[in-house]
């Protein structure tokens, strides 16, 4: 598979090249070249084969020789090694529970598929990989842990001080080793912006062998196709589901759509946003416009600039009009979305963390205006992660998992830093 800058001026490369260098350097993000389409016999067989071979099947064409196939499989085997149950709540809403891996969130599946591909990569190389990330949350947890003791990678993570949860935060700034956490005195696109630059700058790239972590990598995006064909393997009914995605880089949206590309039935999409409604704006008009991102309690979703939009764009060809038909969008307030958590627990006995919650609201909405379909959530993460959140509004405590409760005992170790590109080249060149 050939992949090419969606700013179309740097040259192709292969996914080897395309996942060790994150960003193109023309500041593009990596998009195939072409979108392998699924054979009948393999949507057929659907529902027989198991997580590791479809994760395989799924993958393989987008690899092609840069992982040799029996390596490639381990990885996928590895990758998926937790379950992913759909849920029903009521008649006509599930929820593809992504939360059941190590961090309890759907960034687990990205995370580990990227460090084993970027852990094979780094085998025969004599320099070692810096994997620099930005995160509102659960990207950092999940790729802290991924990458710990990987060989011959160092990770970076970048993170808004005070504008994540107390479990997201430990899980990314205990694990010391070859994982280190600079606290930034701003919000996430202050994060995301220092990263961009990191990796347009030539002076420190001639120095350090830099990769991203984020969704702008296209082995983190790709692999988050494995689960939108979970959720169809285990889909009772005969019409495909509408899947309402709670959406703030919007990566994980991204990879639902390149999935249904290929061939993976999916009856419409809704990007389910909160207060940072960039997307939902164009979707009244075509006009998009970022703006500075606001915080509310889905902070996973605290995105004022999405990177993947312009991934959206390419594969609809920059058709207006294709993406309306496919995509809604509703924008859903904190108000609303404590009211959905409290209700749904009520009423339904299902707990939602705040990004289900929102994305259970969108989808709602969406059905009550079609009520001949069926819906699926994506639910990305456990509702303990934002347990100050949830808490008081169902009025009870959150049952504690044996490793969460380890993690609390921990002290956390970041190093603040102003929200410039010179502070994190800075403490990027003290490793040099």
């Amino acid at each position: 598979m050939i992949y090419r800058s969606t700013n179309n001026k740097s040259e192709k490369v292969d996914f080897r090249e395309a996942t060790i260098t994150g960003l193109a350097p023309d500041k593009g993000l990596f998009f195939p070249e072409q979108i392998p389409v699924l054979s009948v016999d393999f949507l057929k067989d659907l529902k027989s084969k198991s997580k590791a071979q479809l994760a395989y099947e799924i993958v393989a064409p987008y690899v092609g020789s840069s992982i040799p196939k029996e390596y490639l499989f381990k990885i996928c085997e590895e990758t998926v090694d937790f379950d992913f149950p759909l849920v029903k709540i009521k008649e006509n809403i599930y929820s593809l529970e992504l939360f059941h891996g190590p961090t309890l969130a759907f960034k687990d599946v990205g995370a580990r598929f990227l460090s084993r591909c970027l852990g094979y990569f780094s085998k025969n190389s004599d320099k070692k990989t810096t994997v620099l990330v930005a995160t509102s949350g659960d990207t950092g947890s999940a790729v802290a842990n991924s990458f710990l003791g990987v060989e011959g990678v160092e990770v970076v993570i970048l993170y808004p001080s005070g504008k994540v949860s107390l479990i997201q935060e430990l899980q990314l700034t205990t694990l010391g080793n070859n994982i280190t956490a600079l606290e930034v005195e701003g919000d996430f696109d202050d994060c995301q912006r220092m990263v961009k630059e990191a990796f347009a700058n030539k002076e420190l790239n001639d120095h350090l062998n830099l990769t991203s972590a984020n969704s702008i990598n296209i082995a983190r995006w790709l692999s988050q196709q494995f689960y939108y064909f979970f959720a169809l393997q285990q889909w009772p009914h005969e019409k495909p589901p509408v899947i309402s995605v709670p959406s703030g880089n919007f990566g994980n949206i991204c990879a639902g759509l390149i999935a249904h590309k290929s061939g993976l039935p999916v009856t419409h999409f809704i990007a389910a946003c909160n207060s940072n409604d960039a997307f939902y704006k164009y979707l009244q008009n075509g006009d998009y416009k970022t703006k500075a991102s606001v915080p509310t309690i889905s902070n996973a979703m605290d995105v004022g600039n999405p990177s993947n939009f312009v991934r959206v764009l390419e594969l609809f060809d920059n058709d207006f009009k294709q993406i309306q038909n496919k995509i809604s969008s509703f924008r859903i307030s904190d108000e609303i979305t404590k009211k959905t958590i409290s209700e749904v627990y009520e009423n339904h006995n299902y707990l939602l963390d705040p990004h289900g919650a929102v994305a259970y609201t969108a989808l709602d909405i969406y059905l009550k205006e079609n009520p001949t379909e069926k819906g699926i959530i994506l639910e990305t993460a456990h509702p303990l992660k934002f347990n100050n959140v949830v808490e008081p509004i169902i009025g009870e405590e959150i049952e504690i998992p044996l490793n969460v409760k380890t993690l609390l005992e921990k002290t956390k170790n970041s190093i603040l830093i102003s929200p410039t590109f010179q502070c994190l080249s800075n403490e990027l060149l003290k490793w040099v």
